[in-house]
């Protein structure tokens, strides 16, 4: 019996450059509310009020209203609510959350020239996705099987044909040789080990009656910010901070399909396991202003602006496909593969407005947008040496097809912080705050493996979530000991979304008429998180 193989080079071939795909580079696009146990227990909403370390990225004038130098180190735990532990992934952890100083020295009689530097853990990535359902009319290998269908990859689709030694190649349209870029490593592995039968050498597809799906995020996007900032007759505050971004994401998933015959006979399980990993670094630049317009009042107007944040990242994969049926399975299949590309994430704007009443009572309100349909995702053109100009070079470009559909897929993002602080004695402060963040996916939004871009190419799961709004709950108390200070603040976080665990696509004859066609499933998932933070701090 003759071993059928689509070529091994559809997805090591040569290229210039590769790109990741949309959902994929949503995960590391925003942020979370962190920072110190002051800030968070207001719900962040002191871009205005500024005199905490934490506004350092969020408005950099904040910092221009220290009148002493600090020091300050925040710890605590995160724990992920109505979820199991999954592949030694626990849903509760410690976490190192922010470490910081700011250098405060007088420039005048009412002047200071501020000097800060600080760490915090922007994004935590540690995560637990659970689904499970059963599928209306589809399977995971009934989207790879209709991709085949679907023709040439203008179609969303590719050829499968055989070369001049009988061996099945992915083409790109019948005349061409070129590798098809909708051509993804979950094709691979399934045209290779699944949709044959070994027997006749028919291709087909089983739907699925059941599917599990479990994956654990773990790891952190850490941001090194470093400030000068200053007030001009403590009327006017600047700031200016420039962030440095480290990335480490890993990412460990299982789907589970219990699988029948297409006359409807149980056949047993198929699982593809994915083991993906995210490094590497970035950089931004943030500007603000705090203004009080009336002398005689505490009122504070703030403007802040963060530029897109420039990340240079690597992404490595290694994907096993499982099969414990008899149905085109010649063995269990394997695959890895690592590449390098580019990431810009969109602007920030952001409005801010702070007020006092005497020593006991602080007020604060925070307004943000970002608009991440804007997002670029980037192809590396190339890196090299120009003896003309005695410097190394590194070239990029964006990935169109993959921009256009983060622009369908992604929306531009609104972000509303309150937050209060109340001192009954003056060494003790209640606080509390309250975020919504709007959500950052359109509803309509799919996964398109029928996309022509590398990032499609180099895909290895089907499954995406469109996340919807957050809301964010915050309480926090602190106390004052002479030079020092302890901060305590708790944070409960809620997003729902719609798990769906492939894209529902059709194939058409010559015609137009439809002749197959899978249904677009869909299942309620949650992230509710809980956070307790503990702020250690020293000012002199």
């Amino acid at each position: 019996m003759k071993k059928i193989a689509i070529i091994a080079a559809l997805l090591t071939a040569s290229m210039s450059g590769v790109a990741q795909e949309t959902y994929e580079n949503a995960k590391i696009a925003n942020e979370d509310l962190n920072g110190t146990a002051r800030y968070v227990g207001m719900g962040g909403a002191m871009e205005a009020l500024g005199a905490d370390i934490s506004t350092i990225s969020s408005n950099p004038a904040g910092i221009g209203l220290f009148r002493h130098s600090t020091l300050g180190l925040s710890f605590g735990l995160v724990s992920q609510q109505d979820v199991p532990g999954y592949a030694s992934g626990s849903k509760t952890h410690a976490s190192f959350d922010q470490i910081g100083f700011v250098y405060s020295t007088r420039s005048g009689r009412n002047s200071h020239i501020n000097f800060g530097f600080n760490y915090h853990k922007s994004k935590n990535l540690d995560f637990i996705l659970s689904a499970a359902g059963k599928p209306q009319n589809g399977s995971q290998n009934m989207q790879s099987y209709l991709k085949g269908l679907k023709g040439s990859q203008s179609n969303g689709g590719f050829n499968i044909d055989t070369d001049k030694e009988g061996t099945y190649i992915g083409y790109e349209d019948e005349k061409s040789t070129s590798v098809a870029a909708t051509f993804n490593q979950l094709d691979y592995l399934y045209w290779n080990a699944f949709l044959v039968d070994p027997n006749t050498g028919d291709f087909g597809y089983n739907p699925a009656q059941y599917f599990w799906f479990n994956r654990k995020h773990t790891g952190y996007i850490g941001s090194y910010d470093f400030n000068i900032s200053g007030n001009i007759n403590d009327r006017v505050y600047l700031g200016l901070t420039f962030g440095l971004k480290d990335v480490h994401y890993n990412g460990y998933g299982e789907y589970v399909e219990q699988i029948h015959e297409a006359k409807g006979q149980h056949n047993g399980s198929l699982s593809v396991t994915d083991d993906r990993k995210i490094t590497g670094t970035g950089f931004n630049v943030s500007a603000g202003i705090i203004v009080r317009p009336v002398e005689e009042s505490p009122f504070r107007i703030g403007l802040s602006v963060t530029t897109p944040t420039w990340y240079d990242l690597t992404t490595e994969n290694y994907t096993t496909l499982a099969n414990g049926t008899e149905f085109g399975a010649y063995d269990n299949g394997n695959i890895g593969e690592g590449y390098d590309f580019k990431l810009y994430t969109p602007w920030k704007f952001g409005f801010s407005l702070g007020h006092t009443v005497g020593n006991y009572l602080a007020l604060g309100a925070s307004y943000e947008y970002s608009d991440y349909s804007s997002m670029d995702t980037r192809v590396n053109d190339g890196f090299g040496y120009s003896w003309y100009y005695d410097e190394y070079y590194d070239s990029s470009s964006s990935d169109k097809a993959m921009n256009n559909h983060t622009k369908k897929t992604l929306k531009g993002v609104s972000t509303i912080k309150l937050g209060a602080e109340y001192k009954p004695m003056p060494e003790l402060a209640i606080r509390a705050g309250y975020n919504y963040v709007s959500a950052m996916y359109d509803s309509n939004g799919y996964k398109d493996g029928g996309i022509v871009s590398e990032g499609s190419y180099y895909s290895s799961s089907t499954d995406y979530t469109n996340w919807k709004g957050t809301n964010r709950m915050t309480l926090g108390v602190g106390y004052n000991i002479n030079k020092f200070n302890i901060d305590l603040a708790y944070q409960y976080s809620e997003t729902n979304g719609e798990f769906h665990p492939y894209t529902a696509i059709s194939a058409s004859d010559a015609m137009n008429n439809v002749v197959e066609k899978m249904s677009n499933d869909k299942f309620d998932v949650s992230n509710k998180r809980h956070q307790i933070l503990l702020t250690l701090g020293y000012h002199f």
